[in-house]
């Protein structure tokens, strides 16, 4: 019975964003002739429609912690990658707007790869390499100058709970070449919001926002590794049932020594 109304849930989560992407896409594309702040404001409605959804309906709360470590100054976020809320959350609940980068073919899925497409955003072909780096680099430059924060996901891909992938120095290179910090962001969304599942279950999501790192003086590698330790600190300190089993390895193993 329980993973009836888990199914039923997750159906009305679903409906809600397939038919919601349909119908905000055409109120986007109306939308266009206005401001950037108007268009990316009147997008970010379907987001908040859906994390709202997935609030009431799914019983998904969330909480962010660290919010007063948001600068008001050009940044680039790298936040930890496990399921698409983040993606969703992150447009509507951060301070300035945001430009993703991601592959182009996205942009041709119909009406919510349209009504990204309104957007200022980074559609890369990964199939480039240096040259799609080089795109980031001069398309992402404009955008700071902008107004914008730049977001990547430097382990590349969402990464189940209790892993961790291996963290790409893309953002890291990206900050340095500007001469910006970045802001890290540990964030458990799959215990809620599994990766390749439609199943959604309740709880709360953790949003925990570091402090700024700066870039200058530093290479991609070590900006990366303080990246890296700090999220994959925090991940244990939010969610600290995922990692129990290496709370009790490292005491099994002093005890052996």
């Amino acid at each position: 019975m329980k993973k009836v109304s888990l199914f039923v849930r997750s159906l009305i989560l679903f409906l809600v964003m397939a038919l919601g992407a349909f119908f905000w896409c055409f109120v986007c594309m109306l939308a266009a002739p206005f401001p950037y702040k108007i268009r990316y404001w009147v997008t970010s409605r379907w987001n908040v429609a859906v994390i709202a959804t997935a609030k009431y309906v799914c019983g998904i709360e969330y909480e962010i912690r660290g919010e007063e470590n948001q600068p008001d100054r050009p940044i680039i976020v790298l936040s930890k990658h496990q399921s698409a809320w983040e993606t969703i959350f992150y447009l509507m609940a951060l301070r300035r707007p945001l430009v993703f980068v991601f592959k182009r073919e996205l942009i041709l899925v119909p009406f919510f790869g349209w009504g990204l497409g309104l957007l200022r955003m980074i559609p890369i072909n990964r199939s480039k390499g240096a040259d799609a780096f080089k795109m980031v680099v001069e398309i992402g430059k404009e955008r700071l100058n902008s107004g914008q924060w730049v977001i990547m996901f430097p382990e590349g891909t969402r990464i189940p709970v209790g892993k961790a992938g291996k963290y790409k120095t893309g953002g890291t290179r990206f900050a340095i070449e500007n001469g910006v910090e970045v802001l890290p962001i540990a964030v458990n969304s799959g215990e809620c919001w599994p990766k390749n599942s439609f199943l959604k279950y309740p709880g709360k999501i953790t949003v925990s926002i570091g402090k700024p790192i700066a870039s200058q003086g530093k290479t991609a590698d070590q900006l990366m590794k303080e990246v890296e330790g700090w999220i994959e600190a925090e991940m244990r300190v939010i969610s600290p049932h995922v990692y129990a089993h290496e709370k009790a390895l490292s005491q099994n193993q002093a005890r052996q020594a």
